[in-house]
C-alpha cells in the first residue's frame, strides 16, 4: 500500500492471499489503530510552480519556549515550506522549500524569511540529483 494507494480492495487481497472481506478488515484497523494515518497523491511540482527544491539549515537565535514555538507556527504557515523538522543538535531546524525558481527562492529567502528575528543562520543547500525520492 506504500507504494500503491490506489490498489484496489480486491487487488490488495490478491496480493497478500487473502479474501476481500478479511482484506478490508485488516487495513480498517491499520487505519483504526493508527498505523494507516491517510492517503495522498504524489503531484509533479514543476506545473504547480513548486519545482525548485531547497534544503534550509536554521539555527534560532533564542531557544526559549514562547519563541520556539512562534517561530514554528510562523514558518508552518508558509506556503512555500511543504516540510518542517525540528532537529537534535545543529542546525535547530530543518526546511524543505519549493518555489518556481531560483530567482523565485531568493525572493522567498531575503523578503519572506530573513527578516524573521527568531533566525540566527540559515544556510541553503541545493539538490544536485534525487536519486531515491521520498514517496
Amino acid at each position: 500500500m506504500q507504494r500503491d494507494g490506489r490498489l484496489s480492495n480486491q487487488e490488495l487481497a490478491d496480493r497478500v492471499g487473502l479474501t476481500p472481506a478479511p482484506c478490508l478488515r485488516r487495513v480498517r484497523r491499520l487505519e483504526a489503530d493508527g498505523i494507516i494515518t491517510g492517503y495522498t497523491a504524489i503531484t509533479n511540482p514543476a506545473p504547480l510552480d513548486r519545482g525548485f527544491e531547497v534544503l534550509l539549515y536554521i539555527d534560532l537565535a533564542a531557544q526559549a519556549f514562547t519563541d520556539v514555538d512562534a517561530f514554528e507556527q510562523r514558518i508552518a504557515a508558509m506556503d512555500e515550506v511543504v516540510e518542517l523538522r525540528r532537529m537534535f543538535g545543529v542546525p535547530d531546524y530543518l526546511l524543505r522549500v519549493r518555489v518556481a525558481d531560483l530567482h523565485a527562492y531568493e525572493h522567498w529567502l531575503t523578503t519572506r524569511l530573513l527578516g524573521d528575528p527568531a533566525i540566527a543562520r540559515a544556510d541553503s543547500r541545493m539538490t544536485m540529483k534525487t536519486i531515491k525520492p521520498h514517496r
